[in-house]
Formats: structure tokens, sequence, C-alpha cells
């Protein structure tokens, strides 16, 4: 599928495309903070997320299993620092995200990190099978750190009557 494609332009053009989803991502959640939280906007992030797994039905993309294991061990740690610092609090009625000061530096860290580990292997793995490992990272941080926010929702949500 990208055998045409020099790998230098799909190193470049990848990091490229993620640091503009990154401050995407950033400039979303930021603004997402001014609105009140729900439930649902907590969970469609992964299940909207998860139909990129379809990546995997292309041999390109597809990584070992010791890869899976180590992609979603440091997405699982990435998570618990979310999840850490993920806090609502009810204004006016409603349950709002928080504005956490350290938010910003975590998404851009998670950023950073990203783009110097694709930096460092891209020589020893093919993007395909990059992107797959980075697909499974993203997930295994986003998946517990939003069940994470969800619990700590409904807490709040009981505790407290919300219009």
């Amino acid at each position: 599928m990208f055998d045409s494609i020099p790998s230098h332009y799909l190193l470049i053009g990848t990091t490229i495309l993620a640091a503009v989803m990154g401050t995407l991502a950033l400039f979303v959640r930021l603004r997402a903070q001014k609105k009140p939280v729900s439930a649902k906007k907590i969970l469609i992030p992964p299940i909207a997320m998860s139909s990129g797994a379809l990546m995997f039905l292309f041999e390109e993309f597809r990584v070992a299993p010791l890869q899976i294991l180590e992609a979603v061990s440091v997405g699982l740690i990435f998570s618990t620092i979310l999840i850490a610092t993920s806090r609502f609090e009810v204004r006016e009625g409603a349950i709002y995200m928080k504005q956490s000061k350290a938010f910003p530096f975590i998404l851009v860290g998670l950023l950073i990190f990203r783009i110097i580990m694709k930096m460092l292997f891209a020589d020893s793995f093919d993007v395909g099978e990059l992107a797959g490992m980075f697909f499974i990272l993203a997930f295994a941080m986003l998946l517990p750190w939003r069940i994470g926010m969800l619990i700590k929702y409904k807490k709040l949500e009981k505790s407290h009557i919300v219009a």
C-alpha cells in the first residue's frame, strides 16, 4: 500500500499530521471544558476511536504480540496521569471538567513523546507498524481515562442533584 512512497516522506507527513491532530485535540479539549459534561460526552471519544481498529485489517498495520503489550503498557501509564489530573466541579447545577493547568502540558508532552519515539523507531519499524503501535497506545490511554472519568462523573452526579 505504501511501497511506492519513500519512508522518509511517510515519516515527515505522519509527524506533521500528528502535530496538527494533537494541536486540534488540545483546542477541542480546552473548549469542551467550558461546557457541561455528560456521560455521553465522556464515552463518545473511545467509541468513535474504536473504528480506527479497522486499520488492522491491512497487513501493513499489524503488530507482534510483544509490541501490543508494550504499547498497551505505555498507554496505561499515561492514562493514570490523565485520570489523576481529571477533575469535575458542579457549577450552576451542571457538572463541568475542572480546568487543569497540567492538562495542556500533559497533552503537549504526549505529542512530543510520540514524535520523538516515532523518530527513534522509524528505522527499526515499518511506518504502518508504527502507526498500529501508536493507535494501540492511544486507545490504551484513552479508554481507561474515559472509564475513570465516567466513574468520577457518576459519583459526583449521585452526590449532587444536577439539573
